[in-house]
């Protein structure tokens, strides 16, 4: 029963990451009408017309975000790391459980997303988001949330693991 909840776990942890690095990379953060034409953004280019531009401006909240952006995928790629060495047994290791760390390695991830979510909603909806009438969060956006939530469930599924080999190790051999 352990190996499945950590295998659910790496699961959603690497379907998170691969999400996260769409997200990261890809332009359709927001869509937004602009003289008569659509555009859109993400958090690397802006593209309007058919044609797509650097974001050359350094402004702190696309800053933050691709921060936070890139600290989640770093974090959730190093507990998908540690969640592939806890199916491992080594008697060196005795002391330092890796379903335990690799849990929190995807809660940690979860956190950055969230932050990066959260500064990129709050300065779209309220600077943004009035500056362009006519404007929408687009699918890179959409995949952001949903890598938070695959990395919370990677996080909780490694917690159920690690209760479990607690709980067996507590109780001795049968």
């Amino acid at each position: 029963m352990m190996y499945s909840f950590m295998g659910g776990g790496l699961f959603c942890a690497i379907v998170g990451n691969i999400l996260l690095v769409v997200s990261t990379a890809t332009d359709y953060w927001m869509q937004y009408r602009l003289s008569g034409s659509f555009a859109h953004q993400g958090l690397w280019r802006y593209c309007m017309s058919g044609k797509c531009y650097m974001q050359t401006d350094s402004i702190a909240y696309w800053n933050a975000t691709r921060a936070f952006m890139i600290l989640s995928t770093m974090t959730c790629f190093a507990g998908i790391i540690a969640g592939i060495l806890s199916f491992a047994h080594f008697s060196a290791f005795e002391r330092f459980n890796r379903s335990f760390a690799a849990g929190i390695m995807f809660f940690v991830s979860t956190l950055f997303v969230l932050l990066a979510m959260a500064i990129y909603t709050g300065v779209t909806v309220n600077f943004l988001g009035k500056r362009f009438g006519d404007w929408r969060f687009s699918w890179s956006y959409i995949l952001g949330w949903v890598a938070l939530l695959m990395n919370f469930f990677a996080g909780i599924f490694y917690m159920c693991a690690y209760r479990m080999h607690e709980s067996r190790r507590v109780a001795g051999p049968r």
